[in-house]
C-alpha cells in the first residue's frame, strides 16, 4: 500500500477555525504537522480565521493539508476558495463535500445505487413541540453538522417530554430543521477507505463499544469511554459488506484521500441489518481516531498514512489541470 511522496514539500496545514470541532481539529493538525516534519517536509500551521486566504497565499505551500472538521471547513466552502487560488488541497472537493456533510443529500446520491441507509425526513424543529414525526424510538440529528454533533434519541422513556417538551435540551434548541430517523438497535461499525495509486482500498471494519449511550462527540474524543475492536468481532460476509459500502460511498460521492463510512448493524436481522449513517469526508487524525488506528491494522504507520493523503491531492490536482490545458482551445 506504500505510496511515498517523491520529493519534500512545503505543507499548510490548515487547522482550528470556528466549529463546534474546533479543539478536535487542533488536535488532528497537530499530529499531521508533525508527521509531517518528521518525514523532513517544511510545514507551515495555519489557525483558520477570516483572513485565511490571505495567510495561505502569504505562505505559498505547494498543498494544504486541510484538517479542518466541520463547517466551513468540511462543507465545500474552503474547499472553493482553494480551487480558486489554485492551490492543491488533501480531501475531497466543492460538490462531494457539500454532498457529504448534507445527510439527506447523502441518502439522495447513494440509496438509488444500491447503499443501504435509514429512511427519515426532514423535520422543523417547532413542530416537534407538538407531535413526534414518527414512532418512538426515533433519532434526530442536525442535517449538516458532523462528529456526531446535536443528536437526540427519542424515546418513550427519554426525559424530553412527549410531546418534546419546548424547554427540553437537544438540537431542537440550535437547528431550525432536523433530520428525523427511525432507531436502528444494534452495533456501531464503521469502515476507512484509502486512496491509492491503483483505487480506494477499504482498511478494515471496527466496531465501536459503549457502555451506555451511543456513538456522540464524547463518546468520540474522550479518551477511555469506548472501547474500539479493530477487527471488529463480526461474521466474514458483514464485515465484507462494510468494506464494500464505504468503498461503494467513497467512490458514488467521488471522495478522495480518505474517508470513513459508519454503520449501525442489527445482528438480529443478519444482512438486512447493517445501515450506512453517513460517510465523513475529513475523518479525524487525532490519537483516538479511527482511521489512523484501522491504517495501523494495515502495517500503515501514521506518518505513512498522512503522505498517502497527501500524495492523493497532488495527484487529483495534476489530473484536473492536465484537463483543464486540454479544455483550453479557441473558442
Amino acid at each position: 500500500m506504500s505510496d511515498f511522496l517523491d520529493r519534500k514539500l512545503h505543507i499548510a496545514v490548515l487547522m482550528g477555525g470556528w466549529a463546534n470541532e474546533r479543539e478536535v481539529s487542533l488536535m488532528s493538525g497537530e499530529g499531521v504537522a508533525k508527521a509531517l516534519e518528521e518525514r523532513g517536509h517544511r510545514v507551515t500551521r495555519i489557525d483558520m480565521d477570516r483572513q485565511v486566504a490571505a495567510r495561505i497565499a502569504e505562505a505559498a505551500p505547494d498543498v494544504v493539508f486541510n484538517a479542518l472538521h466541520g463547517v466551513p471547513g468540511e462543507d465545500g466552502t474552503v474547499q472553493g476558495m482553494l480551487d480558486l487560488m489554485g492551490v492543491p488541497y488533501t480531501h475531497s472537493g466543492v460538490a462531494t463535500s457539500v454532498i457529504a456533510i448534507d445527510k439527506e443529500l447523502t441518502k439522495q446520491a447513494l440509496v438509488p445505487h444500491g447503499v443501504p441507509m435509514p429512511g427519515g425526513r426532514i423535520v422543523r424543529s417547532t413542530d416537534l413541540f407538538e407531535r413526534d414525526p414518527m414512532p418512538r424510538p426515533y433519532v434526530l440529528k442536525p442535517v449538516n453538522e458532523g462528529s456526531s454533533v446535536g443528536v437526540a434519541i427519542v424515546t418513550d422513556e427519554s426525559n424530553f417530554g412527549n410531546p418534546i417538551a419546548r424547554g427540553s435540551i437537544g438540537p431542537w434548541q440550535q437547528f431550525e430543521q432536523l433530520l428525523a430517523e427511525p432507531y436502528i438497535r444494534g452495533r456501531e461499525l464503521t469502515s476507512a477507505v484509502i486512496d491509492t495509486p491503483d483505487g480506494p482500498r477499504a482498511l478494515g471494519v471496527t466496531e465501536l463499544v459503549i457502555e451506555s449511550g451511543f456513538y456522540d462527540y464524547e463518546h468520540k474524543y474522550t479518551d477511555g469511554v469506548t472501547t474500539h475492536v479493530c477487527p471488529a468481532d463480526v461474521p466474514e460476509r458483514i464485515a465484507r459488506l462494510c468494506e464494500k459500502y464505504a468503498i461503494d460511498s467513497h467512490r458514488i460521492l467521488g471522495c478522495r484521500g480518505t474517508s470513513r463510512t459508519d454503520y449501525r448493524w442489527d445482528d438480529e436481522l443478519g444482512e438486512d441489518g447493517l445501515f450506512v449513517l453517513e460517510t465523513n469526508t475529513q475523518p479525524g487524525m487525532t490519537p483516538l481516531s479511527l482511521v489512523p488506528e484501522q491504517a495501523k491494522q494495515n502495517g500503515v504507520e501514521y506518518g505513512e498514512l498522512v503522505e498517502m493523503i497527501v500524495a492523493a491531492a497532488l495527484r487529483d490536482h495534476g489530473a484536473n489541470s492536465a484537463k483543464d490545458s486540454r479544455g483550453m482551445g479557441n473558442g
